[in-house]
């Protein structure tokens, strides 16, 4: 994957925003406001009348159309099951991904609510059958277009792209190679001890910020944006905190709703600290590949100094010892 220079956004303005939402037939009262979001750009934009709508303009080169196309079908399949995820409003043509000026963009209704209470087991437990509901329709039915999370697209190529573009200090350079190097071995016999575990359709990023909890309707799942096809603890295991015996009991909390709707596999429990390890790979090459983009610069200064990457090899050092433990739970 090459990098994606800081133009890609640079003619999106808002004035192009509002006209690519009036496009579709939607009429903006003129206000905009800019939403938390790096990957892609996202606005809440005032309509003349009903609430405001979510307008999310895809990064260019990132995805191809059809791969945006499935992301949205899986959300539409998921709403049509009743569960909370927000599927794209679609025009009269019926369709939800539209075209403007260059971008490609999708608008969806506004939904309002707070990161749940992650220490609740009740909240644990909703969260796990709604997560159970999301994967029984994502074993339906493959994705056709859109990538596997695996070691070579989240771990070796990462880390290859990091040391052939020379944003590991020279000095460093040699110790983050060897310690990549024993991570990836590391993630490779977590997978070994799993053996061939099922691969589905799955949200892909379900941490806390992507859960938007409300008092009476409970979770509500957004930004499908990095969905893939993986393994099912991919959406489990990054709702997990704290020491040993807190990701036990979170686990469980999770696993007593999740198994209400679809069964869990427990080899998959092999891979959580590999995953982890796998995210953090694949999270500095994301900070790296998107560096020429003033948003990162202006949201991410720490990174590519000294200290982060002197920081990031004892966190691996970290992940090559817990992946030689136990699993949490079960195995």
């Amino acid at each position: 994957m090459d990098r994606i220079f800081s133009h890609a956004f640079s003619g999106l303005e808002p004035d192009v925003v509002l006209d690519a939402v009036e496009s579709i037939g939607l009429r903006t009262d003129g206000r905009l406001l800019a939403l938390n979001s790096y990957e892609n750009r996202v606005y809440r934009i005032g309509m003349e009348e009903g609430p405001p709508v979510v307008a999310k303009f895809y990064r260019p080169q990132r995805w191809s159309d059809e791969a945006i196309r499935e992301e949205l079908a899986f959300v539409d399949a998921l709403a049509e099951q009743e569960i909370p995820a927000i599927p794209a409003i679609r025009t009269g043509q019926g369709a939800s991904l539209h075209g403007h000026a260059g971008f490609r963009f999708a608008v969806f209704p506004m939904q309002g609510g707070r990161a749940p209470d992650l220490d609740q087991s009740d909240t644990l437990q909703w969260l796990g059958r709604f997560i159970g509901r999301i994967h029984a329709v994502g074993a339906a039915q493959p994705f056709r277009e859109r990538p596997d999370i695996s070691i070579d697209s989240f771990g070796r190529e990462p880390a290859d792209f990091l040391l052939a573009n020379g944003f590991i200090p020279d000095e460093l350079r040699d110790a983050y190679a060897s310690v990549t190097a024993q991570a990836l071995d590391g993630v490779r016999h977590c997978y070994d001890r799993a053996g061939e575990v099922r691969m589905l359709r799955l949200h892909g990023d379900c941490h806390v910020g992507n859960i938007l909890w409300t008092e009476n309707k409970g979770p509500h799942f957004v930004d499908f944006d990095d969905s893939r096809m993986g393994p099912a603890i991919q959406d489990l295991w990054m709702l997990l905190s704290g020491d040993r015996p807190d990701m036990v009991r979170q686990l469980s909390d999770l696993l007593a709703g999740y198994e209400d709707f679809f069964a869990f596999d427990e080899r998959e429990l092999h891979l959580v600290e590999a995953l982890r390890t796998l995210r953090l790979l694949h999270y500095s090459a994301w900070l790296a590949r998107r560096w020429d983009d003033p948003a990162f610069q202006s949201a991410f200064p720490w990174f590519n100094t000294q200290r982060y990457w002197q920081d990031r090899i004892l966190e691996l050092r970290e992940q090559v010892a817990l992946m030689s433990e136990p699993p949490l739970w079960g195995g």
